[in-house]
């Protein structure tokens, strides 16, 4: 089965590349690559697959998923279960030649020699076969990955991811470079990584991961105990906010694709209006079906005309120093 064909006005080209649409399944949705074309023939403009190790590991002991149902959210701390590079790059190289946009999550191992090398051959591993990669510093879920996050550690790290990239430029092709971050920083240290991004010339970034974070409004209070990162409706208007100060800060040198709590077109649209040029969902497929992927997409048809926009990329960053001027969440 084929989608729909999309409304032109939706379509966003970026980092290179050109989506029919700017709606994509998050990581952690498919780990293993198994199922990256039957997410797309369901109406997404791209996948993400992972987060994806070097060496298979089997992640945090059960249970590790808490659904939220009140909240329309979920806490998990799976610890990037992974079956490793050697499984799923076989499978991407199965695949390889179909058309699709399908990224590659790159996570380190747990137990990692050097986790800053475990990133630089996930880039190896997969440079024929990813359409993109994103760098994943910001799972709340294995000890110490967010101190990548760091001036001085994220600055040596894509160094070297981004070296490696160049290294075969050649023989894969230039493939887009992502970096995705925690909503949990605060605005100093989101200066240092915006500032380091732009130094080292990143493609893009992904604003945001899950938050540990627990919002005083949520209403099962007995599951927002359980220790992991959230996701879903509590999450959208922090990871909302965190969209629109990256994308002050990044002052248009790259593109940011916005996650976190997007279950209607209208959240989509705030998210474009907050500085995503791309967005993308996860949690909210749980609670509402994968009927919302058109949903959505018809919803922002319908809003860009009601805001006399000839097509999505108008919109983007259009609320977002608005956003930047409001009293911070608590």
């Amino acid at each position: 089965m084929r989608p729909t064909a999309d409304d032109s006005r939706l379509a966003v080209d970026a980092f290179g590349l050109h989506f029919a649409n700017p709606l994509g399944i998050a990581a952690g949705f498919d780990k293993n690559a198994q199922a990256p074309d039957a997410i797309l023939r369901l109406g997404f403009g791209f996948a993400e697959v992972g987060t994806v190790t070097p060496r298979p590991q089997d992640g945090n002991p059960r249970p590790r998923i808490f659904r939220l149902d009140s909240d329309e959210a979920v806490i998990n701390r799976l610890g990037f279960n992974s079956e490793g590079f050697d499984k799923v790059r076989a499978r991407l190289l199965a695949r390889h030649g179909r058309d699709g946009i399908v990224g590659v999550n790159i996570g380190a191992n747990k137990i990692a020699v050097s986790r800053t090398a475990d990133y630089v051959a996930g880039i190896t591993a997969f440079a024929a076969v990813a359409s993109f990669f994103t760098i994943n510093v910001s799972s709340p879920n294995t000890p110490g990955l967010r101190d990548l996050q760091g001036r001085a550690a994220l600055d040596e790290l894509l160094a070297r991811v981004l070296e490696a990239r160049d290294r075969l430029v050649t023989g894969a092709g230039r493939k887009p470079v992502l970096l995705k971050i925690a909503p949990d920083l605060t605005l100093a240290d989101l200066d240092d990584v915006v500032a380091v991004a732009r130094d080292r010339g990143i493609d893009g970034m992904i604003v945001a991961n899950t938050t540990l974070r627990r919002p005083q409004a949520l209403r099962d209070q007995e599951k927002a105990k359980e220790a992991g990162g959230l996701s879903g409706r509590p999450l959208f208007p922090h990871s909302t906010r965190m969209l629109a100060e990256t994308f002050v800060r990044a002052e248009g040198a790259f593109p940011l694709i916005g996650v976190g709590g997007i279950d209607s077109g209208a959240a989509a649209f705030a998210k474009i209006k907050a500085g995503a040029s791309l967005i993308q969902l996860y949690t909210g497929l749980v609670f509402r079906g994968v009927g919302l992927i058109g949903t959505i997409k018809k919803d922002l048809v319908d809003l860009l005309r009601l805001g006399r926009h000839d097509r999505l990329s108008d919109a983007v960053g259009s609320d977002a120093a608005a956003r930047t001027a409001e009293p911070w969440l608590t």
